[in-house]
């Protein structure tokens, strides 16, 4: 039975109700309640055993098919920091085994080879003679390779002005500042700025590798090399040449300075783009020349190179790298190997997880696995104790 009380109004009292007060409470639904439905999986080795079998058949095969699409590279590494310390004029010599490794489906005959040749300006380039003992279908990359180079340098990768690579012509006090000190040289400025600019990998790589005797000569070309997001953003400049001066490491290529019919054109340069996009480990390659039409007959071949970059001065080295390329690039196991890993990690817990089930089962639930670190006179005690009252 409900009861009600009824308490009369006072007089002189208003009939007016004062506002309720604004609640904060949040409603009561479930999400705002934090009541949502969970699921917290309980993780024994029978619920565990089916997720290693699948890791285990998702990652054998893909490791497998990475080494084994890796181990399909061909190429060939020639060190050629010391050519011109050890090679002689005119006249080839073995180059020594430790700058020079190789990965053919056949094997070499012929051991490769270096000379130092001198043109009659007195400019030396360093030739390197190599056999390709099997034909090899397109694609063809030349790459060069710097060791001990930390392109990934804080201070270096932002060493450059982004609005002078998009073809502004920008004043001095309007470039970046990360530019310095290579940012202006006296009442001009320099461009590019910057030093990954200045740094540019100056060596000259030849566009054909001659061919020895009967072999035909295989033709290469440096168009394509670059991404085509670099292509996009590097632009034709809009300076004039009165008002800009190259980089410091630039005065073999611009000895007399900048005119209006040697500007650099940084849109179709893509040796530049190519060194501007910075390497994030201190070994590295980049793409100097390639061929992705023909394929390159069995055979011997010179490849030149004129040796300008001073790379020995802080320890690293420099090498010439022809390769094929596989799905994931070059000849590099690392990945695969990765994958097979994990999966026999995966192999090895599947084998530990199902000697545990077989020998010492456990089903869900078992109480005999539960114990209580409670005296018998306590429990006792606390069982005959009254209720509390409820107030």
């Amino acid at each position: 039975m409900a009861f009600s009380l009824r308490i009369p109004r006072l007089l002189g009292s208003s009939d007016t109700e004062k506002p309720k007060p604004i609640s904060k409470r949040p409603p009561n639904t479930a999400f705002r309640q934090q009541r949502l439905k969970s699921w917290q999986p309980i993780l024994t080795p029978q619920s565990v055993l089916p997720l290693l079998v699948l890791f285990t058949c998702i990652f054998t095969p893909i490791g497998v098919g990475l080494i084994i699409g890796t181990l399909h590279v061909q190429d060939i590494i020639i060190d050629y920091t010391k050519c011109e310390t050890l090679a002689n004029l005119d006249s080839f010599t073995e180059i020594p085994s430790k700058y020079v490794n190789y990965h053919f489906k056949q094997e070499t005959s012929i051991k490769p080879g270096w000379q130092i040749q001198e043109n009659s300006d007195g400019q030396r380039s360093c030739q390197l003679q190599f056999e390709i003992p099997n034909d090899i279908t397109s694609s063809v990359y030349v790459f060069y390779k710097l060791t001990n180079f930390f392109q990934n340098h804080r201070r270096y990768v932002t060493s450059f002005d982004r609005n002078q690579l998009k073809g502004k012509a920008v004043k001095i006090s309007e470039l970046d500042e990360s530019c310095r000190p290579l940012r202006e040289f006296g009442d001009k400025a320099i461009y590019p700025c910057g030093l990954i600019a200045n740094s540019m990998f100056n060596d000259t790589f030849a566009k054909s590798l001659i061919g020895v005797e009967e072999t035909t000569d295989f033709e290469l070309t440096n168009k394509g090399i670059s991404w085509s997001i670099d292509r996009s953003r590097f632009k034709k400049t809009t300076y004039n040449a009165s008002d800009i001066v190259p980089p410091p490491n630039w005065t073999k290529l611009y000895p007399d300075g900048y005119t209006d019919e040697n500007i650099p054109d940084l849109h179709s340069w893509e040796e530049l783009q190519v060194w501007m996009r910075t390497a994030s480990f201190p070994n590295f390659y980049k793409l100097a020349a390639k061929n992705e039409t023909s394929d390159l007959p069995k055979g011997q071949y010179i490849y030149n190179i004129e040796s300008n970059y001073p790379i020995s001065d802080y320890g690293g080295t420099k090498s010439f790298v022809l390769s094929t390329s596989s799905i994931i690039g070059g000849r590099n196991v690392s990945l695969g190997v990765v994958f097979l890993i994990v999966a026999g990690i995966c192999i090895i817990f599947t084998f530990i997880f199902l000697i545990k089930i077989i020998s010492q089962p456990r089903s869900m639930g078992d109480q005999t696995y539960l114990h209580f670190d409670v005296s018998t006179d306590t429990f006792e005690n606390e069982a005959n104790t009254p209720p509390r009252e409820i107030l």
